[in-house]
C-alpha cells in the first residue's frame, strides 16, 4: 500500500513542505508523545484557525487551506495528535498544545473525527472557553452511528494491516471523470499508509468508543457545517442530527466534493472559511 500519489509530488504540495516546517511538540509527561503541527501565517495572531484531520488523515492533508489562507493574513495551524486513548486525554493534550503555542482561543476546522473532537473540546473547556468558533466538515455528534462500541476496546491489539483495510473499505472509488476527487482519495490513501498501528488504533478507539456531544452547552458558539451533496461519507440521517444539534449554524453545502472536499474542492471550502469567518479571525 505504499503508492506515491500525484499530489504529494505536485508543485503545490512541495511548496507547502518547503515553506512551512513540520514541528513536533511534546506537551505530556511521556516524551514519546509528540503533536505534529504546521504553523503558517502571522504568529502574532493569538486566535488562529486550527485544522484537525479525520481518522485516516495526517496534518498535511490541509495543505491547501494553509497555503491559501495564510496568504490572506490568517494564521493557520494544522495539528495532528499523538496517540490518546480517551476523549478527556485528547482534550487535555490539545489544551496544553494551545497553551504552548500561546493561543488564547481557536477557530477549529475539523473533518469527521476531527470535527467530533473539536466539539468535545469546546464542551471540555466550556467553563473557560478556548474555542472561538467551530467549522465542521462531514462530521458527527454521536459515535453510536458507527456501531463499534464493543470492538473499540480491542483495536489496540489488531495489526496495522487489519486496521488499514478496515478504513480502506470505506473509501469508495471516485468517478474517473472527476480528477480532483480521484487525486484526493489517492493522497488520503498515501497518508493513511504512513500511520502506525498505535496511531490508527487510538484514533479508531476515539472514533467508536461510546460518546456524544452535549450540544446544548454550545448553543452560543458560532458554528458552520460544511457538507457535500454527492458521495457523502455519512448518511442523511446523521447529517440531519448534526443540524438539529446546532439550529443556529450556518450551512455550507457543496454540490460535489466527495469524502475529502478540503482537498478536492479546496477553493470552495476556503471561500466558506473566508466569507463566513473573516470578521472573526483576530
Amino acid at each position: 500500500m505504499s503508492n506515491i500519489s500525484e499530489w504529494s509530488q505536485s508543485g503545490e504540495y512541495l511548496s507547502f513542505r518547503s515553506s512551512i516546517p513540520l514541528r513536533k511538540i511534546v506537551v505530556d509527561p511521556d516524551d514519546s508523545k509528540a503533536w505534529q503541527i504546521y504553523d503558517s501565517g502571522p504568529k502574532s495572531i493569538k486566535c488562529p484557525l486550527v485544522c484537525l484531520p479525520p481518522v485516516s488523515g495526517t496534518a498535511d492533508i490541509f495543505f491547501r487551506q494553509a497555503l491559501a489562507l495564510s496568504a490572506r493574513g490568517i494564521r493557520v495551524v494544522l495539528a495532528e495528535a499523538p496517540s490518546y486513548w480517551s476523549i478527556n486525554e485528547w482534550c487535555e493534550g490539545f489544551r496544553k498544545l494551545l497553551d504552548y503555542l500561546s493561543v488564547t482561543k481557536a477557530h477549529i476546522f475539523g473533518a469527521s473525527l476531527g470535527g467530533y473532537l473539536a466539539q468535545k473540546f469546546a464542551e471540555y473547556t466550556i467553563s473557560s472557553p478556548r474555542v472561538a468558533s467551530l467549522i465542521l466538515c462531514n462530521s458527527f455528534s454521536d459515535t453510536s452511528i458507527f456501531k463499534g462500541h464493543e470492538t473499540a476496546t480491542v483495536y489496540w491489539m489488531l495489526p496495522a494491516l487489519v486496521l488499514k483495510k478496515m478504513l480502506l473499505s470505506n473509501f469508495e472509488p471516485e468517478p474517473a471523470k472527476d480528477q480532483d476527487m480521484v487525486r484526493a482519495v489517492d493522497f488520503m490513501v498515501e497518508r493513511l499508509d504512513s500511520l502506525s498501528q498505535n496511531e490508527l488504533a487510538s484514533r479508531l478507539t476515539l472514533n467508536c468508543i461510546r460518546g456524544y456531544v452535549e450540544a446544548h452547552k454550545l448553543i452560543n458558539l458560532p458554528v458552520t457545517i460544511i457538507d457535500v451533496f454527492d458521495r457523502a461519507p455519512l448518511s442523511l440521517t446523521v447529517r440531519e442530527e448534526l443540524y438539529k444539534c446546532y439550529p443556529q449554524a450556518k450551512l455550507g453545502h457543496l454540490k460535489t466534493g466527495g469524502y475529502f472536499p478540503y482537498l478536492s474542492r479546496s477553493a470552495e471550502v476556503n471561500l466558506h472559511l473566508l466569507v463566513e469567518f473573516s470578521n472573526r479571525f483576530t
